[in-house]
C-alpha cells in the first residue's frame, strides 16, 4: 500500500514540475524575442546591416524599415556642393558672367562626380566643395544635355562615395531621401516616398532627350539640382534634377534621373568623353483605350510605332508603322518613356529582343540598334579634353557610309561650346573639316595634330553636308597674340 501511495506522490510531483518548467520556459523564450515575428525582424535587421557594411547594390530589394538614419550618414559625405562660373548671353548687352549653384555625388574614391548639365552648362570654371569643406577645382570630363547629365572630376583620393541602386527594383510608395545643398544650405536630407516612375515634364527639349524620371515629394529647391536621390539602403537610385513648380520653389513634386540610366551616361563620358547613344529608327506614342480597342489589344500598355526610319534598326528588323510594342527584352514598355529610357541605356550595336503586336496577333523580332547616323559601331571620340577645353570644340570620325555618300575624307565638328575661341567664327557643328593651314587631312588625328602645331594662327577649310561651297574658318589659339 506505502509503495502505490509513493508512485502516486512521485507522479503528481512530476507532472506538477513538467507543467511548471514548461511555463517557465515559454516566458523565457517570448522574452529573449524568438517567437516568430520577432525572429523576422532580427534576420532582416541583419540582412540591412549586412548590406551597409558590404556597400553592395541590392539590386532586387525594395525599401528597408523606415528608420532614415543609416541611409543619411552614408550619403551626406558623398553629396557635394558644385558652383560654377556661367558666361551668360545678354544680347544688345553682351555677355556677362554669373554664378551657378548645385549639387553633385561622388562616384568613386578617386573623384568623379555626377551633376546635372544644366549646373554647369558654358561654365568657365568650376568649384566642389565637399562635406568637410575642402575646396577642388574640377574638371569636366563630359556633359550630355537629352539627359541632363554630366561628369566632373577632382584630384583627391580616398573619398567617401556612393555605390548604384537598381532603379528598375525602385517601388512607387517607397521611402526615398533627397540630399543636397538648397538654397546653399549644405548637406540638407529630406524624406518623401516614390509618388511615380516613367515621368515626361518636357523640361529637356530637343527631339532625342530622354525623360522617364522618378517622381517623389521629397522636398527639392533650387540648389538641390545634381543631388542624391537614394534610397533607405544608402544607395543611389537617382540624380535629383527638376521641381514642377509655381512659386519657384518646391511644391511637393520633385523629379530624379534613374540610376540606371545615369550609371550608363557617366560610362560613356567617362570612357569617350561623349555619350554613345543607341536608337532604334522609329517615331513612337502612347496608346490609349480607344486605339487598343481598335487593335484588340487587352489594354492600352504599349508604345505605337507613327514612322519607321528608313535603314535604321526598326527598319532592318521588319516593323512597320501601326505595330505596338509591348516589351524590349522580355521588360514591358507601357509607356513612350519607358521604352526611351531602355533604349538610352544602351550602345550602338547591342542586340535587343523585341515583342509587338500587329494585327491582333504578338509577334517577335531582333533588332541591332544603332546611332544617329544608322551605323552599328560606336564612334570613339579622338580629341583630347585639353584640346577641346582649351579651343571649344570637338571632333569625330567619318563614319564610312558618310564618307561614301559626300565622297570627302576629314573630320567633323559635333560640338561648339557657347563662349569659346572657335565660337566666335561662327562655325556649327556639323561641319566638316578637311584640311588645315593648308594641309590636307583625312582623320581627327591628322586634324588634331596640325591645329596642336600650327603656331598660333589656324586656318580651317572644309565643308557642311548637302552645300557645294568651301567654308573657311581662321582663329588664333591665343587671342592676345
Amino acid at each position: 500500500m506505502r509503495t502505490v501511495v509513493q508512485m502516486i506522490v512521485v507522479g503528481l510531483l512530476s507532472a506538477w514540475a513538467a507543467v511548471f518548467l514548461y511555463r517557465y520556459g515559454e516566458q523565457k523564450h517570448s522574452q529573449s524575442g524568438w517567437d516568430l515575428s520577432q525572429d523576422g525582424e532580427v534576420r532582416y535587421a541583419r540582412l540591412v546591416e549586412k548590406l551597409f557594411s558590404a556597400r553592395s547594390s541590392a539590386s532586387m530589394l525594395s525599401a528597408a524599415p523606415t528608420s532614415f538614419t543609416a541611409a543619411a550618414e552614408i550619403s551626406t559625405p558623398a553629396v557635394v556642393n558644385v558652383r560654377a562660373l556661367i558666361e551668360a548671353d545678354r544680347g544688345l548687352w553682351g555677355r556677362a558672367l554669373t554664378n551657378s549653384s548645385g549639387s553633385g555625388v561622388i562616384l568613386s574614391p578617386d573623384g568623379y562626380i555626377a551633376t546635372n548639365h544644366h549646373v554647369i552648362e558654358n561654365s568657365r570654371d568650376i568649384k566642389v566643395t565637399l562635406a568637410d569643406k575642402r575646396v577642388f577645382s574640377a574638371r569636366l570630363v563630359g556633359s550630355d544635355p537629352s539627359t541632363d547629365i554630366a561628369l566632373l572630376k577632382i584630384e583627391a583620393v580616398e573619398l567617401p562615395f556612393l555605390v548604384f541602386g537598381n532603379s528598375d527594383s525602385v517601388r512607387v510608395g517607397e521611402w526615398v531621401l533627397a540630399v543636397g545643398n538648397p538654397f546653399n544650405l549644405e548637406s540638407t536630407v529630406t524624406a518623401g516616398i516614390v509618388s511615380a516612375k516613367g515621368r515626361n515634364i518636357n523640361i529637356l527639349g530637343g527631339a532625342t532627350s530622354i525623360e522617364s524620371f522618378i517622381q517623389t515629394d521629397a522636398a527639392v529647391n533650387p540648389g538641390n539640382s545634381g543631388g542624391a536621390l537614394v534610397n533607405t539602403f544608402g544607395e543611389l537610385i537617382g540624380i535629383n534634377t527638376a521641381i514642377v513648380t509655381e512659386s519657384g520653389s518646391y511644391e511637393g513634386y520633385s523629379f530624379a534621373v534613374p540610376s540606371n540610366l545615369v550609371q550608363k551616361v557617366v560610362r560613356d563620358l567617362r570612357e569617350f568623353g561623349e555619350v554613345h547613344r543607341a536608337f532604334l529608327g522609329v517615331s513612337i506614342e502612347d496608346l490609349d483605350s480607344e486605339i487598343a480597342r481598335d487593335l484588340g489589344l487587352p489594354n492600352a500598355d504599349g508604345v505605337r510605332i507613327t514612322r519607321v526610319s528608313a535603314n535604321g534598326a526598326a527598319a532592318d528588323a521588319g516593323l512597320q508603322p501601326g505595330d505596338v510594342i509591348l516589351s524590349i527584352n522580355s521588360i514591358p514598355t507601357r509607356r513612350t518613356p519607358e521604352l526611351q529610357e531602355y533604349i538610352g541605356r544602351m550602345r550602338p550595336g547591342e542586340r535587343v529582343a523585341i515583342e509587338y503586336w500587329r494585327h491582333g496577333i504578338r509577334r517577335r523580332a531582333d533588332a541591332v540598334l544603332k546611332d544617329r547616323n544608322n551605323s552599328t559601331a560606336s564612334i570613339p571620340r579622338a580629341t583630347g579634353l585639353e584640346f577641346s577645353e582649351d579651343l571649344g570644340f570637338e571632333l569625330r570620325e567619318l563614319t564610312p557610309d558618310e564618307k561614301r555618300r559626300m565622297r570627302i575624307k576629314g573630320a567633323m565638328v559635333v560640338s561648339v561650346r557657347k563662349g569659346s575661341i572657335v565660337y566666335d567664327t561662327n562655325m556649327v557643328p556639323g561641319y566638316i573639316i578637311t584640311s588645315v593651314n593648308g594641309n590636307r587631312i583625312s582623320n581627327v588625328a591628322e586634324a588634331v595634330d596640325c591645329i596642336r602645331n600650327a603656331y598660333n594662327l589656324v586656318v580651317l577649310d572644309g565643308y557642311y553636308e548637302g552645300e557645294p561651297d568651301l567654308y573657311s574658318y581662321r582663329f588664333r589659339k591665343d587671342a592676345s597674340k
